[in-house]
């Protein structure tokens, strides 16, 4: 199916559950003609695609709301708020903590799609990480999507097509939403969490559409001092000792920011499966639970693996925003005096101005589109499962001037 284009639509004010999906209106307005039922609008499968940031799983979520609410999502109804925190009976929402979806996962998923509601007026799978089904589970989910049961809606979010399997996108409808303006992310910042209008447009800038990255950015000093410190290295690096204890530096913050924020969902999970397997009770201690222990450490050591690589990647994200903003001084893309503007050009780091110019003047454009690229190159390296400190060294010796 073709996908439907992201300049169409209405350009209203959004209201109910599509509030905060923020510089979104055309693709709202495609999914709440969808949910009104008109002619060939509706979809039993979606694929909704976008860059990070750009709310495309609370776009699915919303949507799920929406089909399942009286008025069309009003955002206030018990079916609105129960579909939206994943409460609701009808819809299902899946979202891997690990590396991707497996066979066993879809095949449950497609067991639980083919039955008929049993609250609301559809069944809704909102599959939060399409691009992370593995082949053997692609194969399990064609044959669901192809002969759907009559009320059943599938809606799967993933970047971009591409990253779903050809004979799974092929039969969705396909709805891509754009990165939204910075001003519009601010605006949201301010009106949603009362952040103060400067730091919510600094905030919005660092983030570059990202409205969750913003928020933490705009309510965590922890994070904007993190922030703060790898924007930073292009300026401290001078000798290979540096690279080497800059990077490991780097893993080692990774590693522990993942460890602590999967710390008490590993606990709560070996517990519960302690309790199942009949730990504290009299009597002999329960056969294969060893084995089930095991699997279960397997699939957090999973979870913080992707998690720690998540982490590595935001550090990646910033270190290009930095030789972006050099690359765009050094071609006279942002001219003097426009650098914190929110529309046009601008710099996405403003706030360290005199660092980049610095490292601009010491420099070339060639220079800084190697480091660019070099940075690209770490990304795919985390990407094949290279350990992430020999990526990381690799990358920082990369970045010497």
């Amino acid at each position: 199916m073709t996908a439907d284009a992201s300049t169409s639509g209405s350009s209203s004010p959004l209201t109910g559950v599509w509030s905060e999906l923020v510089g979104q209106e055309p693709a709202v307005g495609t999914l709440k003609r969808a949910v009104a039922g008109g002619g060939h609008a509706m979809s039993h499968a979606w694929l909704l695609t976008g860059p990070p940031g750009s709310g495309r799983s609370n776009a699915a979520r919303a949507f799920a709301a929406a089909l399942e609410c009286p008025q069309g999502g009003c955002g206030h109804c018990n079916a609105c708020r129960t579909a939206l925190s994943g409460a609701h009976p009808d819809v299902t929402l899946v979202r891997t903590e690990t590396l991707s979806i497996g066979v066993d996962e879809i095949r449950e998923l497609v067991r639980w799609a083919a039955m008929s509601p049993s609250a609301g007026r559809h069944q809704v799978v909102v599959v939060e990480d399409a691009d992370r089904i593995t082949e053997r589970g692609a194969d399990a989910l064609l044959k669901a999507i192809e002969e759907p049961a009559p009320l059943t809606v599938w809606v799967l979010c993933a970047p971009t097509p591409d990253d779903v399997i050809i004979t799974i996108r092929s039969r969705c409808r396909q709805l891509h939403l754009a990165t939204p303006r910075d001003e519009a992310v601010a605006g949201l910042l301010v009106t949603r969490d009362g952040i103060d209008p400067q730091l919510a447009a600094t905030a919005a800038r660092a983030a570059q559409g990202h409205i969750g990255r913003a928020r933490r950015l705009a309510r965590d000093e922890t994070a904007r001092a993190r922030r703060d410190r790898i924007l930073a290295l292009p300026s401290q690096l001078r000798s290979l000792g540096d690279c080497l204890k800059a990077a490991q530096e780097l893993v080692s913050a990774t590693a522990e920011e993942a460890a602590a924020a999967t710390a008490d969902q590993d606990a709560a999970e070996r517990s519960t499966l302690e309790t199942a397997l009949g730990f504290g009770t009299k009597g002999a201690r329960p056969r294969q639970a060893a084995a089930a222990i095991k699997d279960l450490e397997d699939e957090q050591k999973l979870r913080g693996k992707r998690m720690q690589r998540d982490a590595l990647d935001r550090v990646l994200t910033e270190l290009t925003t930095f030789h972006r903003d050099v690359l765009a001084i050094q071609t006279g893309a942002v001219r003097a005096g426009e650098e914190e503007q929110l529309t046009g050009p601008r710099l996405v780091n403003s706030a360290i101005l005199q660092q980049i110019r610095a490292v601009a003047a010491s420099t070339t454009p060639e220079d800084t589109i190697h480091r660019i690229d070099a940075i690209l190159e770490a990304r795919s390296a985390l990407e094949t499962n290279v350990a992430p400190l020999l990526a990381m060294e690799a990358l920082l010796t990369s970045l010497v001037r």
